[in-house]
């Protein structure tokens, strides 16, 4: 039987970070496995594609500070994924949970610089349904060349990385853990359950209950006047199209119409498809930004997205790290915005990991 001091399950962006913040702290034995074909295909990879740096949370000022204090780092760190020259242009709406003033006020609160874009007002939205819009200091990445990046880290690191394979815990003792993979069983000291929207489905429980809603990403080619920007419109059932670099072309994301269904029951047995809400997107961002009726719909990436049920009325974006009561040897991850990763980290540091 294969024995390992640490399984990772799951090959995300999480999951590759914890498996590199491991190996630093000395386990000699880590596997990571991920049933598709390569690192960061998933929900890493299907999502809007934002560094957040605390605009898109003028309803939690701890979430928006925490954006704020990890933004510069990740921008630094990872300036080879960076998308360049992109002017990030938040609209503030109308009929918004908060005014343009509000807004300006929350930016300076949590230090991110905002300016007022007439320009951009001018040129992009409808005066009468956008109060006003800022020009702010956000980007967008390239996940195609963040998991090249980590594949060539795991790598350099001795991770044994085993691509295409899945796993499911079968038991526990007081000293390892069993996991079922589809290569065969392997025991493990430490097992890390990274596996996001499934966190429910490895054969343990959680505490953290979370909602799977499944999300729809349009992609599209946008309109001239979008050349060299991105644009969110805030706040409320609004929408963002941003760069999406992996496909060299726009997203288009909506707060009503990206999520087709939800529920809370482990798997996704639930999931019943109905059909691309990309046309009711496109509506609705030509009544704010009539422009967008020069876009052209390309088609749409669909993924589970895991929504934390205690936090799903609020702004707040908490990162789980969660020790299982089955047994103290599984821990549970569910990530949360891809610049909060250096939490993880730190977790991961300040733990006492007994090795044998």
């Amino acid at each position: 039987m294969n024995e390992v001091g640490a399984l990772i399950v799951g090959g995300g962006f999480y999951g590759c970070h914890i498996a590199l913040a491991l190996k630093e702290l000395g386990f000699n034995r880590v596997r990571l496995i991920e049933r598709e074909n390569g690192l960061m295909r998933r929900a890493s990879y299907v999502n809007q594609a934002r560094v957040h740096n605390g605009y898109h949370y003028p309803r939690s000022l701890p979430t928006g500070m925490s954006s704020r204090r990890n933004f510069s780092r990740f921008v630094e760190e990872h300036s080879f994924a960076i998308v360049p020259n992109v002017q990030m242009v938040y609209g503030i709406a109308r009929n918004s949970r908060v005014t343009g003033s509000q807004f300006a006020r929350f930016c300076s609160e949590i230090g991110a610089p905002c300016r007022e874009d007439k320009q951009a007002m001018v040129e992009l939205f409808d005066p009468a349904l956008i109060e006003t819009c800022f020009s702010v200091n956000e980007i967008a990445f390239d996940s195609t060349a963040l998991a090249r990046d980590l594949a060539v880290r795991l790598n350099a690191a001795g991770i044994d990385c085993r691509l295409g394979v899945s796993g499911r815990i079968s038991s526990w003792n007081a000293s390892s853990v069993l996991v079922e993979t589809s290569e065969g069983p392997v025991r493990a000291q430490y097992v890390f359950n990274c596996t996001y929207a499934y966190l429910d489905s490895l054969g343990i429980r959680t505490r953290n209950r979370i909602k799977k809603e499944l999300a729809e990403i349009a992609l599209v080619q946008p309109p001239r006047q979008m050349k060299g920007r991105a644009v969110t419109v805030m706040d409320g059932p609004f929408f963002s199209s941003m760069p999406f670099p992996a496909l060299s072309c726009y997203s288009l994301t909506h707060v009503r119409y990206t999520p087709h269904m939800s529920w809370s029951k482990p798997g996704d047995d639930a999931l019943r498809f109905e059909g691309s809400r990309s046309e009711a997107m496109m509506r609705d961002a030509m009544r704010y930004m009539p422009c967008m009726s020069d876009s052209t719909y390309l088609r749409s990436l669909y993924e589970l997205k895991a929504i934390l049920i205690r936090s799903e009325d609020s702004d707040s974006r908490p990162i789980v790290f969660e020790q299982s009561e089955d047994s103290e040897r599984i821990y549970s991850v569910l990530g949360s915005k891809i610049d909060n990763i250096y939490d993880v980290h730190e977790y991961v540091k300040q733990k006492l990991w007994p090795l044998q």
